[in-house]
Formats: C-alpha cells, sequence, structure tokens
C-alpha cells in the first residue's frame, strides 16, 4: 500500500497517540509513528511537542528511519534549539558509521540544521567527512561547508575548512571537484573580496579534466567558474575554448549555454585574423538552433539569450535567419522574441526573405503579434536603406487593408522613416490624412500629429486637421496634448497670418486650463519664445533634426558585455544585470568581458570631459598626491588654484531666467499680442467681444502668478535658501566615483547633502569623509554611512550632520573647504566653496541700541559698499527673504522715497556683521553697505545676500 494513508487522517488526540507509538518496542510500529509524524509536519500540523520522541529515535540502523527523523529534526531544530542539542552525539557517531550512505546523511543533515549552538559541535566530524575515503561522501561534504559558511563564516575561517575545499578542486572524483567548485563559488559570491577561486592555468587544467567525467548540474558548475577566468594570453584562451567546445553537443541546455557563455568571453582574446576563430563561429551557430527544437519555456529562455549574443556577434548566426521564422503553433511570447531576432539579423542579403514573411505576419489573428510585425517593417526600412522603399510600399498596402489596428500602428513606423529618409517619402501623406478619423490609440496620434506639424507647409488644410484634434484637447493623452501643442506652435511659424486663433487657443489651453506640469511648461516656454524673439523661436522649434538611428532599442555596449557573462541565469532573460533584481545584503559581483586583443580602436583620453559634464563649473580637484595623500588623517593640503563662488556654479542661469523677469511685459497693463511680433504680420483685429482670449497677456498674470510669485515674493520659506547640487567630484577623477553636493542649513544645524553615484563597474563599500582644517572650523559630526554596498549604476543620496569646532586655519579664498573621501578603491580629494549663510546663526538679531553702539565703534574703514542688481523683490519681499536666512531687519525706515533696512547677523564664530540696505521703490538695484571687524568676511557676505535674494 503507498504512504497515501497517512495523509487522510484527522483524529483529535492524534498527538498522544503518536507519543506512544513512537516510544513503542517493535520496529515496524515506530516506523509507522514517525512516518504518521512526517505527514502532519508535511500538511502542517504542529508536531513540535514530539522532538523528544522522534530523536529517540535515530539510533537505529534502519535507513530509512533514519532519513525521516533527520528530516523532521531539519524542519524543527530551529524553533528547539536547546532540545537539537540531544541530537549531536548521534550525528558525531553517525559521521563513522561504516555505511556512507549514513556518514553522506548524517553531514547534508548537520548542514541544513541552522542553529548557531550546534554548528561548532559539528565541526570535527565535517572535518572528517571532508577527508572520507569515500567519493559520496566528500562531495557531500563540499556543499556542507558552503551552507556552515552561511550560517557563521567566521567559524569556517578558523577551522580552516575553506582550505581543505580548495585542495578539493584537485580530488581524484570529478563529482567532487564539481561540488568543491559549486561550494567555493557560492561562497565568493557572498563574499565579493574574497579571492578565494585563486584559478591559476594548472587549476583550471584539472578542472576541464573533470568537465568530461562529471554530471551534467557538475559540468555546469565548472564550466561557470571557467567564464570567471581571465586567461593570460590568446594561447591560454584558445587552448581552454578547443576543451570546452565538445560540451556544445551535450542534451542538456543548461550545459549547452554555459559552454556558450565560455566561448563567448574568451572569444574577446582570439584574433579576428585566426582561422580558429572562424571555425568557432561555425561551430557556434548549430548547439543554437538545435536548442530552438526544444520545448516553448526553453525555446524561449534560449530565444532571449540568443537576442543578446545576435547583439554582440551577429555574424554566428547570419546564415540562420529560416530557423526564426515563426511557425503558426508558436506561444505568443516566443513569436514576439523571434521576430526581435529577425530584425537584428536583418540584412540586404536577406531582406527579400524577411519582408516577405514580415508581410504574412502582418495578416495574422493575434494582434500584438500583428503589430509588432507592422513595427519590425519599419525597423527594416530604418536598417536597410536599400530596402526602404519597399517597405514603404508595403506599409502602404497593409493601410489599405484598413484593418485599425495595423492602420495605427503603420502610422507610427512611417513617422519614424520619415525622420530617417526626410523629404524622400512624404508623397504618402495624402493616405496618411485619409486615415485621421480611425486613429484612437494615443501614440498613433501623436505621430499623425507630428506628421501634420512637421509638413504643415505642404499639406494645404494642415489648420483644420490640427483643429479637429483641438476640440477635445482635455480628453487626449499627455502625449498627444505635448505633440498638438508643438505642432500648432510649428504650423503657426511657418503660416503666422493663418493659425493666429489657433495657437492663441492651444497656448491658453496649455497653460491656463492645464494640471500637468510638462505641458504648463512646455506652453509657458512657446508663448515666452513667441512674445520676446519670434526669430529665436523658428530657430528653436524648426531646428534641423538629427537623423535617428538603425537600432534604438540596443542594449547599451558596457551592459551588454555584462550580461553576455551572464549567459544562461536568469539575467539573460531579464536583459537585466543581478544587481536590478537581487535584493540582500549579498554583494552582487559585476562581471565585463577580457579586453580585446589587438585592438585598434582608441580608448577615450581621460583628459576629455564625459559628455554633458559642465567643463567650466566643475570645482577644483586637488591632484592625487601617490601615498602620500594616502593617510585620512594627515591631511594638510595647499588652497586649489581657483574656486568659482558656489552660487555660480550651482545655479545655472538658464533655468532661472527662463520664466523670471521677462514675463513682466506679459504681466503688464499693456501687454502685447501676437499680431505685434515682428513676423511681418498684420495686427490681428481685435473687436469688443474677442479681445481677452486674442490678447497673448491679458489671460497670463492669473496663470503665472500662482506659479511663480514673481511679484509678491516669497514670504514663506521655511529653513535657509539651499543651492542646487553641483558635480564636486567627477567620476573620471575618482574611478567611477561621482560626488555632487551641496550645502544646507535647517533649525540650526548645518548639513552637507551628499549624492554618491557609482559609474564604475565594481561595487563600493567602506566609506568614509575628512575635511583639512579650514576658516570656520567646519568637521563632520558623524561618519560618513553609507548602509549597503553601493553597486554600479546606483546611486545613493546622504545627509552629512556637519559642527563647526574643528581644526581652524585661515583659507584663501574663506569658504574653501577641502575634503577627502575614501572607499574600498582609494582615497579620493577635492575641494570646495560652501556659501557663507549656512553659517549664519539664529539668535543673530540685536537690539536697536546695540546695534547702534556697534555701528558707532567699527571704524569706518572697515564700512565696505556693494551694488546688488536685477533684483525685483520689494522691501517686505526681500526682508523675509533674508529673515528665513537668519539675517534679521532689526529697524526700517524711509529717507527721500528710499527704505532703508537695518540688519544683522552672527557667524557661528562669533562675528557679528551689520548691514544697511538701500531699495528705491521701482528700481532692480539694491545698494548694500556691510561694516563688520573682521572685513574680509564683507565680500562672502555680499554673495550671500546677492544668493538669498535671487533664488
Amino acid at each position: 500500500m503507498t504512504d497515501s494513508k497517512y495523509f487522510t487522517t484527522t483524529k483529535k488526540g492524534e498527538i498522544f497517540e503518536l507519543k506512544a507509538e513512537l516510544n513503542s518496542d517493535k520496529k515496524e510500529k515506530k516506523k509507522e509513528a514517525v512516518k504518521k509524524v512526517i505527514a502532519s509536519m508535511t500538511v502542517g500540523k504542529d508536531v513540535s511537542a514530539l522532538f523528544p520522541d522522534v530523536v529517540n529515535c535515530m539510533q537505529t540502523d534502519n535507513l530509512e528511519l533514519k532519513k525521516l527523523v533527520y528530516l523532521y529534526l531539519m524542519n524543527y531544530a530551529k524553533s528547539q534549539p536547546d532540545m537539537a542539542i540531544m541530537a549531536v552525539n548521534t550525528f558525531v557517531k553517525d559521521c563513522e558509521d561504516p555505511n556512507p550512505l549514513i556518514r553522506a546523511l548524517a553531514v547534508r543533515t548537520m548542514g541544513c540544521i541552522r542553529v548557531d549552538k550546534i554548528t561548532e559541535y559539528l565541526c570535527e566530524p565535517l572535518r572528517k567527512c571532508l577527508k572520507d575515503e569515500d567519493p559520496y561522501v566528500r562531495k557531500t561534504a563540499a556543499v556542507c561547508v558552503a551552507k556552515l559558511h552561511d550560517i557563521n563564516a567566521q567559524l569556517v575561517e578558523d577551522q580552516g575548512f575553506l582550505d581543505t575545499l580548495k585542495d578539493l578542486i584537485s580530488d581524484s572524483n570529478p563529482m567532487v571537484v564539481a561540488n568543491a567548485v559549486a561550494a567555493l563559488s557560492e561562497i565568493a559570491e557572498s563574499h565579493p573580496s574574497s579571492n578565494l577561486l585563486d584559478l591559476n592555468p594548472q587549476s583550471i587544467n584539472k578542472l576541464l579534466t573533470a568537465l568530461n567525467e562529471c554530471t551534467e548540474w557538475g559540468q555546469i558548475f565548472i564550466l561557470d567558474c571557467l567564464a570567471n577566468y581571465m586567461p593570460k594570453d590568446d594561447r591560454e584562451a584558445q587552448s581552454i575554448c578547443e576543451r570546452v567546445t565538445p560540451r556544445l553537443s551535450h542534451a542538456n541546455s543548461a550545459v549547452v549555454l554555459s559552454a556558450v557563455k565560455v566561448l563567448m568571453k574568451f572569444m574577446e582574446m582570439l584574433s579576428k585574423d585566426l582561422d580558429y576563430y572562424g571555425t568557432l563561429l561555425k561551430k557556434l551557430a548549430p548547439p543554437l538552433v538545435t536548442l530552438l527544437s526544444a520545448e516553448p519555456e526553453l525555446q524561449y529562455v534560449a530565444l532571449r539569450n540568443i537576442n543578446l549574443i545576435v547583439q554582440k556577434r551577429p555574424e554566428i548566426l547570419k546564415h540562420e535567419m529560416k530557423v526564426f521564422f515563426v511557425k503558426y503553433n508558436d506561444p505568443i511570447y516566443v513569436k514576439l522574441e523571434k521576430l526581435d531576432i529577425m530584425i537584428r539579423l536583418a540584412s540586404q542579403a536577406n531582406i527579400a526573405q524577411v519582408l516577405a514573411e514580415l508581410k504574412e505576419y502582418a495578416t495574422e489573428v493575434d494582434v500584438d503579434f500583428v503589430r509588432k510585425a507592422v513595427r519590425a517593417i519599419g525597423r527594416c526600412a530604418i536598417k536597410v536603406e536599400q530596402s526602404a522603399e519597399r517597405c514603404v510600399s508595403t506599409l502602404l498596402d497593409l493601410i489599405q487593408t484598413k484593418v485599425n489596428y495595423v492602420v495605427q500602428e503603420a502610422i507610427v513606423v512611417i513617422k519614424d522613416i520619415f525622420r530617417k529618409y526626410p523629404n524622400k517619402y512624404e508623397s504618402v501623406i495624402a493616405t496618411l490624412c485619409e486615415n485621421l478619423d480611425s486613429l484612437d490609440e494615443p501614440e498613433a496620434r501623436a505621430a499623425m500629429i507630428w506628421i501634420v506639424g512637421e509638413y504643415a507647409e505642404r499639406i494645404d488644410n494642415a489648420d483644420e486637421l490640427l483643429e479637429s484634434f483641438l476640440e477635445g484637447f482635455h480628453d487626449e493623452s499627455t502625449q498627444v496634448q505635448l505633440q498638438l501643442l508643438t505642432a500648432i506652435v510649428k504650423l503657426f511659424l511657418k503660416k503666422p497670418t493663418e493659425t493666429q486663433e489657433l495657437v492663441q487657443q492651444v497656448l491658453s489651453l496649455a497653460t491656463q486650463d492645464s494640471d500637468n506640469p510638462d505641458l504648463r511648461d512646455r506652453g509657458y516656454i512657446y508663448w515666452r519664445l513667441l512674445s520676446t524673439d519670434p526669430v529665436a523661436a523658428k530657430e528653436v522649434v524648426l531646428a534641423e533634426k538629427p537623423l535617428i538611428s538603425e537600432e534604438t532599442d540596443l542594449i547599451e555596449p558596457t551592459l551588454l558585455d555584462e550580461l553576455i557573462c551572464y549567459i544562461g541565469t536568469l539575467a539573460s532573460v531579464y536583459h537585466k544585470p543581478p544587481s536590478a533584481f537581487v535584493e540582500g545584503g549579498r554583494g552582487v559581483v559585476h562581471k565585463s568581458l577580457p579586453p580585446r586583443t589587438a585592438s585598434s580602436e582608441s580608448t577615450e583620453s581621460p583628459e576629455t570631459a564625459p559628455a554633458g559634464a559642465p567643463s567650466g563649473d566643475q570645482p577644483d580637484v586637488i591632484p592625487a598626491q601617490g601615498d602620500l595623500l594616502g593617510d585620512l588623517l594627515n591631511l594638510d593640503l595647499g588652497p586649489p588654484v581657483s574656486g568659482p563662488p558656489l552660487a555660480a556654479s550651482s545655479v545655472q542661469m538658464g533655468a532661472v531666467d527662463l520664466l523670471g523677469g521677462g514675463l513682466d511685459s506679459l504681466m503688464g497693463d499693456e501687454p502685447e499680442g501676437i499680431g505685434d511680433t515682428n513676423f511681418g504680420a498684420p495686427p490681428a483685429p481685435v473687436t469688443t467681444a474677442t479681445a481677452a482670449p486674442t490678447r497673448l497677456g491679458a489671460p497670463i498674470s492669473s496663470g503665472l502668478s500662482d506659479l511663480f510669485d514673481l511679484t509678491s515674493g516669497v514670504g514663506t520659506l521655511s529653513g535657509s535658501y539651499v543651492a542646487p547640487k553641483a558635480v564636486w567630484l567627477p567620476a573620471m577623477k575618482a574611478k567611477g566615483l561621482e560626488i555632487s553636493g551641496t550645502f544646507t542649513r535647517q533649525v540650526g544645524s548645518i548639513s552637507m547633502d551628499l549624492q554618491l553615484t557609482n559609474k564604475a563597474l565594481q561595487v563600493m563599500t567602506d566609506f568614509a569623509i575628512q575635511f583639512n582644517r579650514n576658516s570656520f572650523g567646519l568637521a563632520p559630526a558623524a561618519p560618513l554611512q553609507v548602509h549597503a554596498p553601493l553597486s554600479p549604476n546606483q546611486t545613493v543620496e546622504i545627509s552629512l550632520p556637519l559642527n563647526t569646532v574643528g581644526s581652524v586655519m585661515k583659507m584663501e579664498p574663506l569658504n574653501n573647504l577641502q575634503v577627502a573621501v575614501k572607499n574600498n578603491i582609494d582615497v579620493f580629494y577635492f575641494s570646495t566653496l560652501y556659501p557663507l549663510h549656512v553659517l549664519f546663526v539664529e539668535d543673530g538679531k540685536m537690539d536697536r541700541q546695540m546695534f547702534l553702539a556697534t555701528w558707532k565703534d567699527i571704524p569706518n574703514e572697515n564700512e565696505a559698499q556693494f551694488q546688488i542688481r536685477d533684483c525685483p523683490l520689494n522691501t517686505e519681499a526681500a526682508s523675509n527673504k533674508l529673515q528665513s536666512s537668519n539675517i534679521f531687519t532689526v529697524a526700517k525706515r524711509n529717507v527721500e522715497g528710499q527704505d532703508m533696512l537695518y540688519q544683522s547677523l552672527k557667524l557661528t564664530n562669533g562675528i557679528w556683521v551689520l548691514a544697511e540696505l538701500r531699495i528705491q521703490p521701482g528700481n532692480p538695484s539694491f545698494t548694500l553697505s556691510l561694516k563688520c571687524r573682521a572685513p574680509e568676511v564683507s565680500q562672502h557676505v555680499y554673495q550671500a545676500y546677492e544668493t538669498i535674494l535671487k533664488n
């Protein structure tokens, strides 16, 4: 009879009966009872109360009973650690049992009992089993070391088990070698910094010998280990490839993919001129093709891997296009993946075949597949220029079918074809316009609107077409609204006389009636451009567009290289590096392909700044001075050559002015209409009824004043002004670590807000920070806390609290701060300028009498005068804004129409600064007089005033 009977009982009072049976003298009854206990445990009943009774059954020669007891033990040892210690003696005894199966069973169970108290008792039995004469016991013990390391890494290292594991790599039995490799790889993965698998040509030779004789999973462990090895030259790489190639004909697809991974990696080191290189390419194709005859799930995994391989080396499969043609019974996920690879392999030689196939697919019944097929035809046109004409006529044939979703996809791809081949296929626009009414998907509507806006001068009724879209503007998706706004502005710039009302209507809809910030911002920018500088508007909006590239969905090269190293794993199916989806404290090792030999590609010179990095406003980086500066504690560096003031370097003026003062003309009482701009168009006739909507300026004040509070100033700021983060240490000067930051002061505490970005290919850990002595004694108030290792492409934001009790040394300039940051890679140095207003303390308000006495007391030669220009704030707003940054107004009076503010502030080191701020209503220039016993501070206080008032 089967064991299913044990799962059918639902008796009450069962535990008591089982207890009696477990203590029975009859062996058969005992075995039955243990089976019942395991059955109850399996269905989720709590049978932990029987722990001592089950453990008593361990003393038996019956292997089946022993296995059951061990199973129970693994499950409940964690909840009953004190009881589990009772079993230790039996383990020790079983590890010396004459039967190797029992020895292996004991050591396997020991590894699965995750109880700290017990682990130290298990070291001796494990040591014996690692040196056991039977290979079955040794291979089980090897895996047990990895499990034990997971529970208590220190213990494993202290007991010398890792060295024993390394010795097992030279074992005579291939399965022991495979398990030792698997265990070491597992341990190395959780400790990326430890160099456990110290592979050398001798050990590689042993692994390759074992490869031919071990089981399929053992082969995978060994191949994965080989993939992490870096051959010393191309000859060694070729020799390894030759010995791995036979694995390509293995029946297990995982072995095949692991072998492909090793070969793809080592091919990087082979010269393309070698005969062997060509042979290897030919050998790689058949196994990949064979994988496509497996069941659909395996096919999908194979296709995802092939997708990566084709991006890296398309020549491997360039003659195998036919195997990627879709079969009628393929599941949709396989069909879509095959389509993707077909396009990647499309070339002038096979394009006719591919197009005929794709046209066939476009008449299928599966909607998703048809869409992808139509899109693929467009991608072929972009990729193979000679086929563009055929592709466009194929797409037109498909549009004639009038099948709604086919038409929509065709329009989306034709837009891309226009971008790739401008002024070549515009004759088809008329056909597209006929299908305007049938478009209901946002992407297709947006594509059609783009085409109409881009070629407005060729379409007679472009304004009517766009106006038809405008009727339901608020019901459209954001994508369509943005496209419509741009298209109408383009149309207006091409035909200003006929479309004035249309452009005013869309600008009003986009700015005043919309809640979407993207749309509103774009609307305001266009409105602003058109009303201030129409010539600039034309240059910006109608600028020549760059051609789109052939393959827009290629994986970025460094990521592709990393994914090639993960062929045959989940990363290759997700097309994401493991760090993107593996959670937990384990450090994910970032892998990369070996450098190409004899490569003619010149590497980018380190002097060139990374694209998009502002060259002018990066703070100076102190040059690394070798090992002399290696010690963080001995930081006494000279000042930087020169450093821009922080305010200037951090605030991009374009961003500030974009919707700033220039809008005053729009907000005044006499705004200009668009008709007044110098397009050469006559002013629009304004009747009383339509005066409001046809004037550009009139409605904007209500929309803008609540968006950008330009008139009333900012009276409700909490905390002092914070400059945007600037890049302090570019990645190219710090081995891939990029540091951006700014300084803030909130409720009396200063902090340095840092953003650390890892642009290297390895994990960064062990961060520390130190400041050099500086003018105000700024120092970190706590260590730099980066809680988890910083993986590649990861960014972490940290707020580092600062105090002002550090060592003081006068710097040049006064607010210069020199910083050293250490991590596991190196120590990096940079300097930055902190804005002085973060040092203004909260109790900096003097009483009036004291202010008067101090002002008189400070000698006149200590007084400095400055002009603050282009400041649109009124007196009240200026006072409020300064107060939020701890510059306090002591008194205020009006002299001959001028407002005079008398202000005081106090620095963290106790220096008082007194100020007189003269504001003439209506004049954007303020006069600032500063008096201070330390006059060198005045220039920096003035910069603080300017920064606070203008931001």
